[in-house]
C-alpha cells in the first residue's frame, strides 16, 4: 500500500511538472487578428539543409508537445541558404508532421518571395524571377499548399517588398536604388484578398518593412475594403531595435494599425549566444558554414557590442542566449518571437529563457539600454 502511494505521488508530481512546463508560454492575439498564438513561435528555415527530415520532426514534436507552443514559420524559399535543389524541403518536413496531429490546433504560417531577379526556380516564376503580382501570388499559395498537405494556411506573409526597401542590414534608404514598375500596394492587397475570400488562407502580414509600407497596406485596406495586415515580421533583437523602435513601434501599437511583431533572428545569426568569439566554435555553425551569410553581425563593431552583453549576462548569472532571448521575449510590443535551432539542445535552451523573463529586471534593463546607446546600429553595413 506504501509503495502503490509512493508511486501515485510520484506521478503526481511528473504530470504537475509537466503541466507546468506546458504552460509557461503566454499566448496572444496576433495583432487584430483572433490568432491566439504562443509568445514563442518556431522558426523553420533549416529543415532540408543543416537539419534533416527526421531532426525537424523531432523539433516539431518537443516544441508543441512538449513545450506549449502552437505557432511555427516557414517559407516557399526555404531552407536557407534558398537553392533549386533544396527549395521546399523545409515545408515537406512540416507537411509529415502535420499528418500526426489536429491541423486546428496549429498555427501555420509561411511567405511568398518579394522582388528578385535572381531567384527564378519557385513555383508560378517560369523561370523569370520573383515578383508580388497577383499572378504570382496566387500560383505560389496553390504551391506552398500542395507542399504543406493543408488546405488553408492561418497567416501569409510576403517575405519582403516588392518594392525597393534596404534590406537585411543594408544601409539606410538610397533613392537612386528606386526602381520603376513596382507592382502597386493595391494589387497585391486585392490578390490576398481573394485567397482569403477563398478560403485559402485566414489573415496576411508584411515582413521585413518599414512604416511606409505598413501605412501604403492600410490606407489600401480602408479604401478597397479589402483584408488587412495583422502582422509584421522583422528583425528584432539586442543588436537590431532603431528601426523598429523608432517608427514601427508607434505604427504597429495597438492603438493604432495593431500589427503584431513577429521578431525574427532574436540571437542576430547566433552572434548573441557568444559562441563566435569562443577559440572552440564549432565549424558547424551556421556563420562558419556560410561564409559571407550575415555578415554584417560579425563586423568588429557588433562583435564589440557582444562582448558587452555576454559581460552583462555573465553579471547576472544568465547565459548570453538567456539573456537575448529572455529580453525579446520580455517586450510588450513583440507578439511572438521566432526561435530556429539545428540541435533539440540549442531549442531547449531557447524555450526555456521563456522562464528567465523575470531576471531581466529594471537593472538589467538599463544596463542593457546603456550598451543600446553607445552601439545602436552595429549591424549596419
Amino acid at each position: 500500500r506504501r509503495s502503490m502511494i509512493i508511486i501515485f505521488v510520484c506521478l503526481f508530481a511528473a504530470a504537475q511538472s509537466f503541466s507546468l512546463t506546458m504552460n509557461t508560454i503566454d499566448r496572444k492575439f496576433l495583432g487584430s487578428s483572433d490568432l491566439m498564438v504562443s509568445k514563442i513561435c518556431l522558426g523553420t528555415m533549416t529543415w532540408g539543409q543543416q537539419n534533416t527530415e527526421e531532426e525537424g520532426i523531432e523539433q516539431l514534436n518537443y516544441a508543441f508537445h512538449q513545450s506549449g507552443i502552437n505557432f511555427l514559420d516557414t517559407a516557399e524559399m526555404y531552407p536557407i541558404p534558398t537553392k533549386a535543389e533544396t527549395q521546399g524541403r523545409t515545408d515537406i518536413t512540416i507537411s509529415k508532421w502535420l499528418k500526426t496531429v489536429d491541423r486546428s490546433s496549429v498555427v501555420l504560417a509561411t511567405k511568398i518571395a518579394g522582388y528578385s531577379d535572381s531567384i527564378t526556380w519557385l513555383p508560378g516564376r517560369k523561370g523569370s524571377g520573383s515578383r508580388v503580382s497577383k499572378t504570382q501570388i496566387a500560383l505560389s499559395v496553390e504551391a506552398s499548399l500542395q507542399r504543406l498537405g493543408t488546405d488553408y494556411i492561418d497567416l501569409l506573409q510576403i517575405h519582403w517588398p516588392d518594392r525597393y526597401v534596404p534590406l537585411f542590414g543594408q544601409s539606410p534608404y538610397n533613392q537612386s536604388l528606386e526602381r520603376e514598375g513596382s507592382i502597386s500596394f493595391e494589387e497585391q492587397l486585392l490578390a490576398l484578398d481573394e485567397l482569403i475570400k477563398a478560403g485559402k488562407v485566414r489573415y496576411i502580414g508584411v515582413s521585413n518593412e518599414t512604416p511606409y509600407g505598413v501605412m501604403k497596406f492600410s490606407s489600401a485596406s480602408q479604401l478597397l475594403g479589402a483584408a488587412k495586415m495583422v502582422s509584421i515580421q522583422n528583425s528584432y533583437s539586442l543588436l537590431v531595435r532603431s528601426d523598429f523602435e523608432n517608427g514601427l513601434t508607434e505604427v504597429c501599437s495597438p492603438s493604432n494599425e495593431n500589427l503584431g511583431l513577429l521578431a525574427y533572428s532574436p540571437l542576430a545569426g547566433g552572434i548573441l549566444t557568444g559562441k563566435y568569439a569562443q577559440p572552440d566554435c564549432p565549424s558547424t555553425a551556421r556563420l562558419n558554414i556560410f561564409p559571407g551569410y550575415m555578415a554584417r553581425y560579425k563586423q568588429s563593431l557588433a562583435q564589440t557590442a557582444v562582448a558587452e552583453y555576454c559581460r552583462i549576462a555573465q553579471q547576472h548569472q544568465l547565459s548570453p542566449t538567456e539573456l537575448a532571448l529572455a529580453w525579446c521575449y520580455k517586450q510588450t510590443h513583440v507578439a511572438s518571437t521566432i526561435i530556429g535551432a539545428t540541435s533539440l539542445t540549442q531549442l531547449k535552451e531557447n524555450i526555456d529563457a521563456y522562464t528567465k523573463r523575470h531576471l531581466v529586471d529594471d537593472t538589467v534593463s538599463a544596463e542593457i539600454d546603456e550598451v543600446y546607446k553607445r552601439f545602436r546600429d552595429p549591424a549596419k553595413i
